[in-house]
C-alpha cells in the first residue's frame, strides 16, 4: 500500500511522517520505509503500565475516521468489486460529513 501511496506523489507531497501500530514495529519495516519513501515512521504504543481500555492519541483519530464513515451505509459493507470504486464512495462520504459541518 505504501508504494501506491508513493506513487501518487503530488497528492502525497506534503506526507512526511507515518504512524503506524505496532505491529509494525520491525527493523526492516521501518528501514524500507525510510529508504524507499523517504518518511519517517513513528511507532504508537500504549503504556506499558495500564490494563484494559486506554485511549491513544494517533490511533485515535483514525479510529474516529472510520466511525464517521460507518456511518454511509454503502460503505459498512464491502460490495464494490474495484478498489476505486471504494475511494470515490469514501470521498463523497467525506465530503458529506464537511459540508454537513460547514451548515
Amino acid at each position: 500500500m505504501l508504494k501506491r501511496v508513493k506513487h501518487m506523489s503530488k497528492a502525497v507531497s506534503r506526507l512526511t511522517t507515518v504512524w503506524v501500530d505496532a505491529g509494525f514495529d520491525g527493523a526492516p519495516f521501518l528501514m524500507w520505509v525510510m529508504d524507499v519513501c523517504r518518511w519517517i515512521v513513528q511507532v504508537v504504543l500504549r503504556p506499558q503500565q495500564t490494563k484494559g481500555f486506554v485511549l491513544v492519541k494517533k490511533r485515535w483519530v483514525v479510529e474516529r475516521t472510520l466511525g464517521w464513515l460507518m456511518g454511509c451505509r454503502r460503505l459498512v459493507r464491502d460490495y464494490e468489486l474495484l478498489p476505486e470504486t471504494s475511494e470515490t464512495f469514501i470521498y463523497l462520504a467525506m465530503i458529506r460529513i464537511m459540508v454537513r459541518r460547514l451548515a
